[in-house]
């Protein structure tokens, strides 16, 4: 399997929400970059470890957020990186209104595992549409 193809079963395993699946192609010791600007996001948002991303990055979706979901628009092969670039759609509960934010992620891959996460996203168009 290609890292590109390893990159996109993991979105895919998301938006169906088979998150043991998605934890499954973390190195136990990934680096999580979460965008700052997030409500529950405090300091930098660097997570360190399966359990911190499951805790700190994958359990305030649903408690923040319906109808989340990643739209990719493309995904990019960097050799041992892979680049999402696309949106995040959903309706922000504090508001209540729909949004639609571009949202980029590096992805970086060693020995077959995800290795480290780096998001950029416009979080103002999330909290503030």
């Amino acid at each position: 399997m290609s890292y590109v193809e390893m990159v996109k079963a993991g979105y895919q395993n998301f938006a169906t929400g088979n998150i043991p699946a998605v934890l499954g192609l973390f190195a136990p010791d990934i680096v999580w970059n979460e965008c700052p600007g997030f409500p529950w996001i405090e300091g930098e948002g660097i997570f360190v470890g399966v359990e911190e991303v499951l805790n700190n990055a994958f359990a305030p979706i649903p408690v923040q957020y319906d109808d989340f979901s990643i739209e990719i628009t493309d995904l990019i092969d960097g050799g041992d990186k892979v680049v999402m670039q696309g949106y995040y759609t959903g309706i922000y509960k504090a508001t209540g209104k729909p949004f639609k934010a571009h949202a980029a992620h590096v992805w970086t891959i060693e020995d077959g595992k995800l290795v480290h996460f780096f998001q950029v996203v416009d979080v103002a168009s999330i909290i503030n549409p």
